[in-house]
């Protein structure tokens, strides 16, 4: 008796409606996986719904009702690699971001993955599949304005470690990707939410940040155009779901690369003053 061909390893990459994660949802069911695309809004869904090897699902992070619906979708099977993908950024100073801004920083990029995870690592461990959380560059060389940003990927480096340290002795690898800046909307996304904060600034305080206010959006816009094309890390996210022995970590552009080993060498205040260099050089563009 023939015996067909054996079904397509399944993967979920959570935030695929654009950018790094829509680029994973494509990269990934060229590699032979049938990719969950979660999705948030309809026009999303019926764009990528035309992508052979990708089936989009509703699935905003914070909501229970969603993170089960993706969990049953999966069912008692296996899946292989979890792309843990969905995110924003909130930037600010410390001071003036207001703290309901940085609970729902945390929500999404923390507490929203958390609970995915949770969801599925049943049938993660069923497969012995492989994690990707996308954490940022900012979670090695924090910049002034990423409090909020820089701390959920913290926490996310966090996550990850303790995680991979839990399931790695049950066959499920967990792996870092830490891009630079990519050319994804989570840069205008950003500068509105930054925008508004700014807006909502007593004068005086306003006045205290204007050095690093308008030299930090004008980087976040240039990013916006020219940094490096989501296809690059979704490479990156592919050789860690496939490699043998897949590293722990992955810097993936050349500012994530010299920055993040400038912050693995230098003594803190070295690296304060690389970046109040790096500030002063976007303040004279």
């Amino acid at each position: 008796m023939a015996i067909g061909p054996a079904p397509p390893r399944l993967a979920l990459v959570t935030g695929a409606s654009t950018g790094i994660g829509e680029a994973c949802a494509r990269h990934l069911a060229t590699l032979g996986f049938h990719v969950l695309a979660g999705v948030r809004r309809e026009e999303d869904r019926e764009r990528l719904a035309a992508v052979a090897g990708v089936e989009p699902l509703v699935l905003d992070v914070t909501s229970p009702a969603d993170v089960a619906a993706a969990a049953a979708r999966v069912g008692d099977g296996g899946l292989g690699a979890l792309v843990n993908n969905a995110g924003i950024a909130i930037t600010g100073p410390i001071e003036a971001v207001p703290i309901d801004q940085w609970r729902l920083q945390l929500e999404i990029n923390v507490i929203g993955t958390v609970a995915v995870t949770q969801a599925l690592l049943p049938a993660l461990l069923r497969a012995r599949g492989r994690i990707v959380n996308m954490s940022a560059l900012a979670a090695r060389a924090p910049g002034p304005l990423l409090g909020p940003y820089a701390a959920s990927k913290f926490a996310l480096e966090a996550v990850t470690d303790v995680l991979r340290r839990e399931v790695g002795g049950l066959g499920v690898r967990v792996i870092s990707v830490q891009p630079g800046g990519v050319a994804t909307p989570i840069w205008g996304k950003g500068i509105a939410r930054s925008d508004g904060i700014l807006a909502g600034m007593a004068p005086d305080v306003r006045r205290r940040y204007a050095h690093l206010t308008e030299p930090m959006r004008q980087e976040g816009a240039r990013l916006g155009r020219e940094g490096i094309a989501p296809a690059a890390v979704a490479e990156v996210v592919g050789k860690a779901l496939t490699a043998p022995r897949p590293r722990t970590r992955y810097l993936v552009g050349t500012d994530a690369r010299v920055l993040g080993t400038l912050a693995a060498v230098l003594p803190d205040r070295a690296l304060d003053a690389v970046m109040a260099v790096l500030i002063r050089g976007l303040a004279r563009r």
